[in-house]
């Protein structure tokens, strides 16, 4: 069954219906949909894994409904209601199909792989001749449409990165981590050619985050900062510049300006909307009629206050809050394994560095979420999946450990000789 989930990642991030209209033309995407629910109805080994993240989840879910039903703009939302709908459905086939650890590891080399492709087929694209012409200069974009523009391919790219350091850690032989860092500097130069100020600032975040994080990571940091700068410099001037607008905004265009006090705009708009409709907002994906804009909000908490009001703002904080918890329990539970069970455990443990890869994700995007609209991403759903899945596994594992430690006590001679039936003593 994970191998028809890895199936819709790949259509779900590179979407060759997209790039290929005769593919489009068959809705390849809900043939393939029908029939991997056709496969679930009678997978044998599907159940239901008892997390406080689905009660998150599905609390959301139920407020973007409750905010679309309520909202007088309730048709401009339905295409975004749906698309969440969706991915909602891929969360519970996830998480009912996928309950072992080597399967969840498969998972997330998949992830990296389809985004692998994605980003080298974007790349072909790019060095042919096709971008897109904004903010004064030549901007790489997807293959795909619904997820090709800059600012949104750039945070794409960015949200998937905290996972290579999963994978540099518990695997040694040098081919694989040639892999992962020429992932890397494929992920770092897409994010360049993008011109996404964003992405560009959220990827400088991971690195100090990652590489800061340990001592041992001092000599990374020193290959940054020396060939940090000959990748900038490598750019174009017109990418220098946009990126230089970040400190200074006058050095780039008028519309790189307004561009930028358009997140600040959003976010102030978000909270009178909050105002206006203080319970549901004006509805997810309602923004633009709402407000009578020709953009986004281009902010997460704008948008979610704007959008969904306290219903939205208080489910979608459930949400955060979940993430966080799972991720905290997971590693106190490794703590105590690691001091229980010192064979059996480490530091460079799967399920914890998952999680970890996670929670910088998770912060990576609420980071982003003050430049950019994440509200409905893909991200939050398939995080929160494989989140609650390594929990399950670290679950498995502890009782397994606890009942290896059980059998190895009352096996042991002390224990078994005072557990052996005793002769009754006859006088002669």
């Amino acid at each position: 069954m994970h191998w028809l989930l890895i199936g819709y990642m790949f259509l779900f991030i590179h979407r060759p219906f997209e790039v290929w209209p005769v593919l489009g033309e068959v809705h390849l995407e809900r043939i393939y949909m029908l029939g991997m629910l056709a496969f679930w109805a009678i997978y044998p080994n599907k159940r239901w894994l008892p997390n406080l993240q689905h009660l998150a989840t599905f609390a959301f879910a139920a407020a973007v409904l409750v905010c679309w039903a309520m909202s007088p703009w309730a048709d401009a939302g339905q295409v975004t209601v749906e698309n969440y709908l969706k991915l909602l459905v891929f969360y519970v086939l996830l998480v009912t199909t996928v309950h072992r650890e080597k399967t969840l590891k498969q998972m997330l080399i998949a992830l990296l792989g389809i985004m692998a492709i994605y980003l080298l087929h974007s790349l072909r694209e790019y060095l042919n001749g096709r971008h897109t012409y904004r903010m004064g200069i030549a901007r790489m974009i997807g293959v795909d449409a619904t997820m090709g523009d800059p600012n949104t391919f750039g945070a794409s790219i960015l949200f998937v990165l905290p996972f290579v350091t999963v994978f540099w850690s518990i695997y040694r032989q040098w081919w694989v981590k040639l892999a992962l860092f020429g992932y890397f500097c494929l992920s770092a130069g897409c994010i360049l050619l993008t011109g996404s100020r964003s992405a560009f600032i959220g990827m400088l975040l991971w690195l100090v985050l990652t590489i800061g994080i340990r001592k041992h990571n001092l000599r990374w940091a020193v290959v940054a900062v020396i060939f940090g700068p000959f990748v900038f410099f490598a750019l174009p001037e017109s990418l220098q510049n946009r990126f230089y607008t970040i400190i200074d905004p006058s050095i780039g265009p008028k519309s790189a300006q307004v561009s930028g006090e358009g997140r600040i705009e959003g976010l102030e708009k978000g909270w009178e909307l909050l105002g206006e409709y203080p319970f549901s907002g004006v509805g997810p994906g309602c923004w633009r009629p709402a407000t009578r804009s020709s953009i986004e909000s281009h902010s997460l908490y704008g948008q979610v206050m704007g959008e969904m009001g306290l219903l939205g703002v208080f489910t979608f904080a459930a949400i955060v809050l979940a993430f966080f918890y799972n991720v905290a329990w997971l590693q106190r539970q490794n703590r105590f394994c690691r001091s229980r069970f010192p064979a059996t455990s480490s530091e460079a443990d799967f399920l914890v560095l998952t999680a970890r890869a996670i929670r910088l994700a998770v912060l990576l995007m609420l980071f982003s979420g003050v430049f950019g609209h994440n509200l409905f991403r893909f991200n939050w759903l398939w995080y929160g999946g494989f989140l609650v899945i390594a929990c399950h596994c670290m679950r498995q594992r502890l009782r397994q450990w606890w009942y290896n430690d059980w059998r190895t006590v009352v096996g042991s001679s002390s224990v078994a000789s005072w557990m052996r039936p005793r002769r009754a003593v006859v006088g002669s």
